[in-house]
Parts: structure tokens; sequence; C-alpha cells
């Protein structure tokens, strides 16, 4: 377990209860959801994670405020004629909070831990585009300096790609590409990341960490553009109550909660007009089967599971919040995939046939109110997740179903689905970079988030053909087949497409709704 440590004292001793670090300082305090596993952006995997790191850490692009790439710690690219070779320029004041220079060697230590099989990164594949990335995280190269990544001089990284990547800027903002400080990690191994040891190159560094409650922040005085932060600090509180939340809200506890109760959707449009955030983007909620384990590993019974879903009812009745259904797993709009979305066969059917066909399905797998089908259904700690899973559960219930919920907190949630110890469970995606692939990939054998262990050859090929075509419209074609047969296999139950829902307060301004739902504090002010 990580322990939290204590730094600058002193101006600690000044909080209040709202954590207001010192008099006159602008301090933005964050309901964050579940608890940060790690400060070290190699051992990230969730959203919550996402907003600590990214604040904290820069890659050589980040996000601007309306998370579109844009430069960070780099200053300028420029790209080969036959769009395989990046060459990143650092900028001259790139340096760590401790005031080391961030170097060119910094990103290739980074990526080269990344992939590192020993380290076992969780999103490793994220990064997979680069050359030789897949084969050395999968042991199949064994050099680490056949890694596409070349430090040509201090302020000058050479990445050199599989193929060319369309979205590859974009994959570059997320936390699997922030440099890691060599010359601490070299010095502190493990402990690098304890709150007296850990240094950052964001616009903010970490000055106090309690597993459970918050991670407290401040300006970082050695990033290049401090002087324009207009807040002074951030309180990222640990809390998976959602309505809790909200009521620390009210009480003026909270500047922006992340997650609210949809029931309370209604009420905030009239008592607070203006302040709820609801907005598409780009995330999927789904159920993963464990299709690793009898009888879910009978495509028929998956199938039937999924049409019971009513999914047209969830956005707007049970949740209230206007979800979309989702028939297929890429959410529409993604770039570098025009054409009509996919869809299974089956979504155009009244409900009451689906119901009827979905019986049908389950008795010829054996199943029927005579022989019920025992499922257990888990979700992490969440009231929206619990409406969903109550509501699906009666769905399936006229089929012969009976379930039997079981809730965890995030962390052990997510590590129990790691670890396939599931029937079928609640997960979320909030894409990475903006490209199907993100998705698709999330249903390829042998990567971590494909929970359910579907596996298909065919699938695999069509993923691995599409990154190596340099035609998009052939490569979109070939992830739309990818889709396609994903979903007539039901490798998942897609149940609707993300809206993010967000409280944020009067005081804050340059908070930009978007596909990504990603907001850095950088770009935030706060009036007192």
């Amino acid at each position: 377990m990580i322990f939290a440590f204590r730094r600058a004292a002193a101006a600690l001793a000044l909080s209040t209860v709202l954590g207001v670090s010192a008099a006159g300082a602008v301090q933005l305090n964050l309901h964050n959801g579940g608890d940060v596993a790690s400060l070290d952006p190699q051992r990230l995997s969730g959203d919550w994670e996402n907003r600590v790191s990214g604040d904290i850490f820069e890659g050589l692009m980040t996000e601007d405020a309306k998370a579109e790439p844009v430069p960070g710690q780099a200053e300028s690219y420029t790209l080969s004629d036959d769009k395989l070779v990046y060459t990143f320029k650092l900028r001259e004041d790139a340096k760590w909070s401790d005031g080391e220079p961030v170097t060119a060697d910094d990103f290739v230590f980074a990526f080269r831990r990344l992939l590192d099989p020993a380290n076992a990164s969780e999103y490793a594949y994220l990064q997979y585009a680069i050359r030789n990335a897949e084969k050395i995280n999968k042991g199949e190269i064994t050099d680490p300096e056949q890694l596409g990544v070349k430090a040509i001089d201090d302020r000058t990284l050479e990445i050199t790609l599989e193929q060319p990547t369309p979205y590859f800027l974009g994959a570059l903002t997320h936390y699997t590409a922030y440099p890691v400080p060599k010359h601490v990690i070299e010095e502190k191994g493990g402990d690098w990341v304890q709150i007296d040891n850990i240094v950052t190159n964001g616009p903010y560094r970490p000055i106090e960490w309690i597993p459970g409650s918050h991670v407290l922040t401040e300006k970082n005085p050695e990033w290049y553009d401090s002087e324009s932060l207009a807040i002074d600090g951030v309180k990222f509180f640990t809390l998976e109550d959602n309505a809790a939340a909200l009521r620390r809200y009210r009480a003026g506890e909270f500047d922006i909660i992340t997650a609210f109760p949809t029931d309370q959707y209604e009420w905030l449009e009239e008592n607070l007009p203006g302040e709820a955030h609801v907005a598409p983007f780009a995330g999927l909620y789904y159920y993963v089967v464990n299709s690793s384990k009898p009888p879910f590993d009978d495509a028929k019974v998956r199938q039937a599971l999924s049409m019971a879903v009513y999914r047209e009812v969830i956005g707007p009745d049970i949740l209230g919040t206007g979800e979309l259904p989702a028939y297929g797993w890429v959410p529409p709009g993604m770039a570098n995939y025009d054409g009509p979305d996919v869809k299974v066969d089956w979504s155009e059917l009244p409900y009451p046939e689906k119901l009827e066909q979905a019986k049908a399905l389950l008795a010829e797998a054996g199943y029927g109110p005579d022989e019920p089908l025992n499922v257990t259904l888990r979700y992490n700690t969440d009231d929206n997740h619990k409406r969903v899973a109550v509501a699906i559960a009666a769905m399936w219930k006229p089929l012969g179903v009976n379930v039997e919920l079981l809730n965890t907190e995030v962390k052990v949630h997510y590590a129990d689905l790691r670890q396939g110890d599931f029937q079928v469970a609640r997960a979320g995606w909030l894409a990475d970079y903006n490209d199907p692939d993100n998705f698709l990939n999330l249903l390829k054998s042998g990567v971590e988030m494909n929970y359910g262990r579907w596996t298909n050859p065919d699938f695999d090929r069509l993923l691995t053909e599409a990154a190596a075509s340099t035609d998009m419209a052939a490569r979109a074609d070939l992830l739309k087949q990818a889709e396609t047969l994903a979903m007539a296999e039901t490798a998942a139950i897609p149940i609707y497409f993300y809206a993010s829902r967000s409280v944020v307060s009067p005081k804050i301004s340059g908070y930009e709704d978007n596909a990504f739902d990603i907001h850095r504090t950088r770009w935030l002010t706060k009036a007192e």
C-alpha cells in the first residue's frame, strides 16, 4: 500500500477543511470519484486518475481546452514524407519540478519502461503504433534499442512508427506517453512516486496524497508557463457516492463534481440552471460477459442477454439524461470512420419481438423458466450503475434469468475483471484518442482490457490488416468488418453511448464541454 507523506508542512498547516492552502490562494476543490491507485503515469487505468496525472505531467503533446492535441513539452515537430517518422523538438525551458531539464532521453526511458514486459503496464498496447513496441512488450524482442524511439540529442526526439497512424498525435496526449524522471527513478526505484520523492513536469506538482481521501497539488514553479495559471492548486477528493458529492457541492465544498445521480438532473436544471453540464462524448457503457466460462461461452446465451436489454428506456427514463442506445461498439462521430454506423442486425426490431427471440435463444441453450439461468451481475459502487443494473435484471427476468447483484469499490471491481473473476459485469470506456481502433482493441485477443476473454482469429486479423493499411477508406472498411463480426457474436453487450455529467460552479470559467470530457486545470479560472 502506498502511504501519504507530507511536504511543505508549514504551508499545509494553514489548510482549512476545504483545503485552501494560504490566504489569497485560489484552490480548485474537485470531486474526483474513484481512489487514485498511483501517481505513476504508467500504473493508471481510470479517468479519475487521468484528471490528476494530466495536471502533474505533460507529454510531447497535450490537450487544449476542447481536448484537441496541441504541443506540450514539444515546441514543434516534423513528419517524414512517408508519414512514418516524427521528429520532435523539445522546449528549451522544459524542466522537471526539481529544476532538472526534461530531455529526449527521459522520453526514451519512459517508453522503454512502459513497454518492458517486466513492468506489466496495462495500457502499454496504446503505444503499439511505435515500431517494435508490440514485439518488445510481448517479449518477442528483448533488445530495447530496437524500439522506434531515439534521442538524437537532448532536445530532439525521433519516433518511428510501424505504419502511418492518423491518430498518433492524439495518442501522445495519453498518460502512457508521458515522460518519467529517469534521474529520480534510477536513484529511488519504486519509491520515486512517494510524495517526498516525486518530481513531475506538468503545470502542477503533488504535495500531499492520502489514499482513500485526496490528492493535493500546487503550481509547479518550474513549468514553462506557470505565470499563466489562474488556479494555484487542486484538491482531488476521493468520493464514489455521487449523491453525497452533490450535497457537498450544494454546501459549497466542491467547485466541480464529475458525476451526479441522474435522477437529480431535473432538479438541477430547475434550481441551479446552467450548472449541470450534460454533453455527448466519446464513450461506451457496456456489460462484459465472461466468454471463458460456461454458459457464457455460448454466443446464443450472450445474444439473448443483449437482445433483452431495452436500451431505448435507459437514457431517457432510467437515467433521465438522454444517453443514446448502443447497438454497436464504436461511438458515432469518431474520426477516420466514415460511413454508416455499425449496428446488430436486430436493432430495429420492436422490443417485444426482441424479447421473444431472446427467450428462444436461451431455450436453445437449455435455459428458461423451468431451468433458470443464474447470473451474478457485478458493478462498481455508483448510484447510476446500480440503477441500470436493477433495471436490466428486471429486463432479464422474463427470460428465466435470476440475477444476483454484487457491487464493490472501483479498484476492486476492475481488479476482479482483469482476473476474470466475474460472470457479467459493467464496464465503461472513454476514448483515449479519436480513432475507432481505440474501442475495437478492447475486444482483441491478448489485450488486458478484453475482460471477457472473447477471442476470434478473423477479428484479430481484420484489426491487424487495418493497422497496416495506408488507404484510409480501406482501413475504415476493415475496421467496420471487425466491428460487425464482434457484434454478430455478441463479444460484449453495448448498452449506451455516454454523456458526460458534471456540475460546475458559476465561479469557474474556462470549462469547455468536449467529446473527451477532459478539462485540464491550466485552462480554468476560479472567481472568489
